[in-house]
């Protein structure tokens, strides 16, 4: 076994000894822990729950794909069955829940445009103030008083956060006295200035995470101007280069993959690494789901998809450009832990929500940061987890599955090619 621990490069190689009992281990303990084993060509692969990596041959398992006993008490030795404890809190907050786009499928969205334009209802529209920010950042001192955390990470959220820079800009100003570590903010682009970028990235913003649709046509047909129509390709891809130049800024591409945008990856890919600088920009793929807004996603987890999944993320790696590591099963920092322990989604009017898929929702509200969380006992059906929320066709098993073939062949290449 070869072992990479979290907290350092390189880990001494393990070995199981000879004279290890040949009985696997239950795998109650290693599962609870969030870990994950996924079977490469030629070796297994597990995922500790601290993001550490390790490479298993298959005489370290069972032949039920369980781990020999030898196996787990080396990686139990190296850490890697360990979860650290959460080092910053993690704020979420929405800027602004209006948005410039009207995606069909966005999960703030209360329904479809009945006259098949670009304008789908909306959750209420709100904006940050410096009053609510001066109510969240009392509260946040109080949340991380009651973690033992001293410091502070900002995801800058909306609808559109850009929609509403003046709150973007006096939220991480002010952060910096809390405890503010990092921020990173989610927003379609179109709003991105350079000017606006060197503000941001000069008050603690490190990364900014914008979704394409495919390459140009497809994007230009699904994420469309709300008020006035019209495609946004050209404008975000300009924007970004724009902000590149001005300031530090590191780019997350989430590559939607659904029915309407899977056939136009290959060439989204030659046109990013081509118009940006490939060294700043990483990348994941991620299919559109069904929230119960009238969207439908046709395409299934099948081995052909799972097949494009891995020549995309190959095809990227070669363009230099970056891509997502698989990681263990870990809870959220802010919806996989009650009454915001370590984290906290706050709606810009200052309500609280267990997870961004529900903030500004109404009737999902589980508090308020003037008043604290509600009692459990009225949260308790409104408490709702990371996609949570998504309507699939397909059981936990098949989509399980998928993922462990599509990350299993990420960490096969990127072994192959040194990158590891």
């Amino acid at each position: 076994m070869s072992a990479t621990s979290p907290t350092s490069p390189t880990s001494p190689t393990s070995q199981t000894s000879p004279t290890s009992p040949a009985t696997p281990t239950s795998p109650t303990s290693v599962a609870a822990s969030g870990a994950r084993l996924l079977k490469g060509e030629r070796n297994w692969w597990f995922l500790g729950p601290g993001g550490g990596l390790a490479r298993l041959r298959p005489s370290q398992l069972a032949e039920d794909g369980t781990l020999r006993p030898g196996t787990e008490r080396s990686l139990r030795e190296h850490g890697l069955l360990t979860a650290p404890a959460p080092r910053n809190y993690a704020l979420t907050v929405l800027t602004s829940t209006h948005c410039n786009l009207g995606c069909g499928y966005c999960f703030q969205n209360t329904g479809q445009d009945s006259g098949g334009g670009s304008r789908p209802p909306r959750i209420a529209r709100k904006r940050l103030t410096s009053r609510t920010i001066t109510e969240i950042l009392d509260f946040t001192d109080r949340q991380m008083a009651a973690a033992e955390l001293a410091k502070l990470r900002i995801l800058l959220f909306g609808g559109e956060p850009l929609l509403n820079p003046r709150g973007c800009l006096e939220l991480l100003e002010r952060a910096a006295d809390h405890g503010l570590a990092s921020a990173w903010m989610i927003s379609n682009a179109t709003l991105l200035t350079p000017a606006l970028a060197t503000g941001l990235a000069d008050r603690g913003l490190r990364s900014v995470q914008v979704t394409f649709d495919g390459d140009r046509p497809d994007h230009d047909r699904i994420r469309i101007r709300r008020a006035e129509g019209g495609g946004t390709f050209d404008t975000i891809v300009g924007n970004l280069a724009r902000a590149s130049e001005s300031s530090p800024l590191r780019w997350m591409f989430r590559v939607n993959v659904s029915q309407e945008t899977y056939r136009g990856v290959d060439s989204l890919l030659d046109r990013l690494a081509g118009a940006l600088d490939p060294a700043r920009c990483t990348l994941y793929f991620a299919q559109v789901g069904d929230v119960g807004v009238g969207y439908g996603n046709d395409l299934r987890h099948t081995s052909d998809l799972s097949a494009r999944f891995t020549r995309w993320q190959r095809r990227a790696l070669d363009l230099g450009l970056g891509v997502t590591r698989p990681q263990a099963r870990r809870p959220c920092a802010t919806c996989g832990h009650g009454d915001g322990r370590y984290g906290a989604v706050v709606s810009a009017d200052g309500t609280l929500a267990s997870c961004w898929e529900t903030a500004g929702k109404p009737d999902w509200e589980v508090g308020t940061v003037a008043g604290g969380y509600l009692p459990g006992t009225l949260t308790r059906d409104r408490w709702v987890g990371c996609e949570d929320l998504y309507r699939r066709d397909e059981d936990r098993r098949t989509l399980a599955a998928f993922h462990d073939s599509v990350d299993a062949a990420l960490l096969d290449y990127l072994d192959e090619t040194g990158r590891l």
